[in-house]
């Protein structure tokens, strides 16, 4: 009888010790998952802010376009003289202005670099909200892993633990291909 029970506790410390492989892994995973979410986060509002600054320098440059504009059937209808080149250096000013506010590189800020740092982010988002559902997916498996592994210890269903064990490669599975791959195996 001994022999029996040496070998169900042999067996029980090689199920626990898999048991915490896989809380360690599950640990890595969740840390993974939540950092992930964060820069998903953290690049929406930063996808968000840029679109906002974008609108708001479209807006502006509407404006003061209108306002060139309209200063120009002013300026077109008034007599040559000093008020007519103030005018027209006025209109001058307000279009290059304008047309800083579409592209301007050195500060980054024109709405063509806006767009450009816009989507930048809006890629950023997306890799990493895949990454953090590929790293909750690898999260799920190994989770399930323990429990199926903690029931192999209380059943002896040997069964179990090589369920589990598959899981744990499915929760590893999903590890590296949040590292290296995020969302090349799409399940929501």
């Amino acid at each position: 009888m001994s022999g029996a029970h040496g070998h169900v506790e042999g067996s029980n410390k090689r199920i626990a010790l898999l048991i915490a492989v896989f809380a360690l892994l599950l640990a890595i995973a969740e840390t993974m998952a939540k950092s992930a979410q964060t820069d998903a986060i953290n690049s929406n509002v930063e996808a968000s802010n840029l679109w906002a600054f974008f609108q708001a320098r479209t807006i502006r440059q509407t404006v003061v376009r209108t306002a060139g504009e309209e200063l120009t059937f002013t300026r077109d209808a008034t007599p040559e003289g000093p008020v007519r080149e103030a005018l027209t250096r006025q209109i001058a000013a307000w279009r290059a202005t304008a047309d800083r506010w579409e592209s301007e590189p050195a500060t980054g800020e024109g709405r063509k670099e806006l767009t450009e740092r816009a989507r930048k982010a809006e890629a950023k988002r997306d890799k990493s909200y895949k990454r953090y559902h590929d790293f909750e997916i690898a999260s799920a498996g190994f989770q399930i892993a323990i429990v199926l592994a903690s029931a192999t210890v209380i059943t002896g269903a040997v069964s179990l633990a090589w369920i589990a064990g598959a899981l744990g490669i499915v929760g590893l599975g999903f590890t590296a291909i949040g590292l290296f791959s995020p969302g090349l195996i799409h399940l929501f």
